[in-house]
């Protein structure tokens, strides 16, 4: 059996200038249950599809809170993401002691991505990087021997004096800024979704987006799946919709889950079902010839 002698080790390039188990860390986040972000001028929104094991087992969280300002939702390996989500909490805690001030949301998004923290050194993150062993920067894990990238891809969204934001981050260390974007399985049909309406979403408003957004997710399931309020998580940043209650005014990031989703799903468009083609009519002379006596 072939056996690739460059992917042994992700810090050896193969002749071909590739690395190998970072490719494997993107497959990762490809076999992961799809998520979808977009925003608009006031809102950015996260959607999510839920994996169950099975009827007795619960629905694995997709969505994590950093911050007030900031949420992220996640596809691939689940342990992988909790360490980074607690490495980003500890950045946002980190700059309101040192600074006073929530952290820019491209700053976090650039400390998980980069080989070296933007924010200086305090006392709190010495005794973070004491007991984790060191930062939890993704690049840094693809130049050293012994260390595996993470299989876990993020897309982040936050808000700060700009507006609302954005960001995916991938195994590679890469991150970027998007108005609408979906990771995981399936992700490409999704994408199509996006690419076709993208353009209107910067006016929409908060119940408009996720409907876009849910119509999105829809594109990711397969044809015996529908989506529901148990296996769609929402995440949201902004002042609060029509359907929305109890929500501060400056719009804290907040999860939407179980009965909450439910007003949402409603409000979708029902797919399309195709109908059946006609059958053609016989073409001339394909009728029976009647043999003269």
């Amino acid at each position: 059996m072939f056996r690739n002698t460059y992917d042994s080790d992700n810090t050896v390039f193969s002749p071909q200038g590739r690395l190998h188990q970072v490719e494997y860390a993107l497959e990762a986040v490809k076999q992961g249950s799809a998520a979808i972000g977009l925003r608009s001028k006031t809102h950015s929104v996260l959607l999510a599809l839920k994996r169950s094991t099975g009827d007795l087992a619960s629905y694995q969280q997709k969505m994590f809170r950093i911050d007030d300002h900031v949420g992220i939702a996640i596809a691939g390996l689940t342990s992988d993401a909790r360490v980074l989500s607690n490495f980003m909490r500890q950045q946002a805690l980190s700059s309101r002691m040192v600074f006073n001030r929530p952290v820019p949301v491209n700053r976090l998004v650039s400390a998980i991505a980069d080989s070296a923290s933007p924010l200086p050194p305090s006392p709190l993150w010495d005794i973070a990087d004491i007991r984790c062993g060191g930062g939890a920067e993704a690049q840094v894990n693809t130049q050293e021997y012994g260390r595996r990238p993470y299989g876990v891809g993020f897309l982040v969204i936050g808000q700060d004096h700009t507006g609302p934001h954005l960001y995916e981050f991938s195994p590679s260390g890469t991150s970027f800024e998007y108005y609408a974007i979906s990771i995981g399985a399936r992700n490409q049909s999704a994408k199509t979704y996006l690419e076709k309406h993208y353009e209107s979403f910067a006016d929409c408003s908060l119940e408009d987006l996720i409907r876009h957004g849910l119509h999105a997710l829809r594109e990711t399931l397969q044809q015996d799946k529908e989506l529901t309020p148990a296996n769609t998580s929402i995440g949201i940043i902004g002042p609060a919709g029509k359907a929305e209650k109890d929500v501060a005014t400056e719009g804290s990031f907040r999860i939407r889950e179980g009965d909450d989703v439910k007003v949402y799903i409603a409000s979708m468009v029902p797919k399309a079902v195709p109908e059946p083609a006609a059958a053609p009519p016989p073409a001339a002379g394909d009728e029976d010839v009647q043999m003269a006596e």
